[in-house]
């Protein structure tokens, strides 16, 4: 085709109806300029690995350790203390509600049965049922504006976790280790600390790679002895023996990965081999509890006569010793629907609490203590919070609340977050966040912006389109949550 019959062409389709024109215009000069400029292909096929990587900005944050409260703590109850509730309490709601549960639903009224009052210096005002929060009131930034719109929990979940509502993408913990790599060398870069109850809801997709390399899918530590299963061989194979092994197999698996160039799957699996026999040693050593003093344990509640909190305690005491070797990013899940009082919440609600309290803000105080919370994040939150009206009204006993994605509550702490600070605000029932909005995306482009990244530009290329964390949407890096 010649130059002018091309630009003849292009005139043509521009002044014709419709929108025709501009869309086959732009179309033309894209492949004009592919043939000007042609894509170089890549020489050597792209290897992913978790060195530790220099991100573009100077970061704030290092590590992150994520408290996932599964199921929706009470925003209500916990957070966000709405005293005006009082004179409607068991009256009708005035006003529109977004039910979930349509068939328990009614619009009663339920005020808050717990006490609120000012905590710490800063005088940020929580609940009863939080005593231990409440003593490091002044080293958190609580969040009362959190808003992700779906009231489900497996979307909402995903929305938190991976920055869009559908399944198959990078969790944060991913995209994390993808961007910085791990400082540990014998230890994986992302821990899933999962609780002996079972799983969160959508179980292993909170701790996938998704579409990024399963090298930076996240490793699943055991509640209980063994907590990684088959970390120690067996007498007769230890020793050289094993070392000689070893070194046959990885002569082997590269000798195949050569022949196999590019293949993203078999060199993670590679290096997972790797790993695990460097973590005989290492892991070994970071999960024994042992090794902390029993003044440190009982901070964490692994020793409390009732033993409600043992389990979370232990569970957040090694998060802090991964984090202080190296490891990159540390999530430690409660159980399937902890948090999802849609009845019983006078009896449910402080059994939870109960259970993550005291070790919640060990964990924040002893990282202070140590001078490793200014670059450490930590995160205490849930995929929803809960409404302001009665659900499955049968009883006090019996009633509890529903779902609520418009405005709910989660505190973060350390690692460039200001401190001591209550962000955002909900209308006079809890119900829906009216200022200082937080969005799902807002929350991951500030928390990419602190570990040194615009969250745009954290990018994986799949199937020649680039993709992010927060993948198109209209985060912002939320200034007023930033210290």
């Amino acid at each position: 085709m010649q130059r002018s019959e091309c630009h003849s062409r292009r005139h043509f389709l521009a002044g014709s109806s419709m929108s025709l024109g501009s869309f086959a215009l732009s179309w033309m000069l894209q492949q004009d300029e592919a043939r000007a400029n042609p894509a170089k292909p890549e020489l050597e096929p792209r290897s992913y690995d978790l060195l530790p990587k220099r991100p573009p900005a100077e970061p704030r944050a290092k590590a992150m350790i994520s408290l996932w409260m599964q199921g929706g703590p009470s925003q209500l109850d916990l957070f966000d203390p709405k005293p005006e509730m009082a004179k409607y309490d068991g009256k009708p709601f005035p006003g529109e509600i977004k039910y979930d549960n349509a068939a328990q639903a009614s619009s009663t009224v339920f005020h808050s049965p717990w006490r609120f009052s000012p905590a710490g210096e800063c005088g940020t005002e929580l609940s009863e049922l939080l005593p231990y929060t409440r003593s490091i009131a002044d080293d958190i930034c609580l969040i009362r504006s959190m808003h992700t719109g779906v009231n489900n929990h497996g979307q909402s979940i995903l929305a938190l976790q991976t920055g869009r509502i559908l399944s198959g993408r990078p969790t944060l913990g991913s995209w994390l280790t993808y961007g910085l790599g791990c400082e540990a060398d014998n230890l994986p870069a992302f821990v899933a600390l999962i609780d002996p109850g079972q799983l969160p809801v959508l179980g292993v997709e909170n701790w996938s790679n998704g579409f990024l390399p399963s090298t930076y899918q996240g490793t699943v530590v055991r509640p209980q002895e063994p907590r990684i299963l088959d970390l120690t061989p067996p007498a007769k194979l230890a020793g050289a023996v094993q070392e000689r092994s070893l070194e046959f197999l990885e002569q082997l698996n590269r000798r195949h990965l050569d022949r196999h160039s590019g293949q993203l799957d078999l060199e993670a699996r590679i290096a997972t081999y790797a790993l695990a026999a460097g973590m005989q040693t290492a892991a070994t050593e970071a999960l024994d509890l042992t090794r902390e003093t029993k003044a440190t344990q009982t901070m964490y509640g692994m020793h409390d006569d009732n033993k409600q909190t043992a389990d979370y305690g232990a569970r957040c005491l090694i998060a802090r010793r991964l984090i202080e070797r190296g490891v990159r990013f540390v999530q430690i899940y409660t159980q399937n629907q902890y948090w999802d009082n849609h009845g019983g919440i006078i009896k449910a609600l402080p059994a939870a609490c109960k259970k993550v309290d005291k070790p919640s803000a060990a964990l924040v105080s002893d990282l202070k203590a140590r001078g490793l919370l200014d670059e450490t994040v930590v995160h205490w939150g849930g995929e929803m919070g809960r409404l302001p009206v009665i659900q499955n009204e049968a009883g006090r006993d019996k009633i509890g609340r529903d779902h609520n994605t418009y405005g709910f509550s989660m505190w973060v702490a350390g690692g460039g977050f200001k401190s001591g600070h209550v962000h955002g605000l909900t209308d006079d029932f809890g119900h829906r966040a009216i200022e200082d909005v937080v969005h799902h995306y807002d929350y991951q482009a500030t928390l990419l912006h602190l570990f040194g990244f615009d969250h745009e530009k954290l990018v994986f290329v799949r199937n020649k389109r680039g993709q992010t964390l927060t993948d198109g949407q209209p985060g912002q890096v939320i200034g007023g949550l930033l210290a």
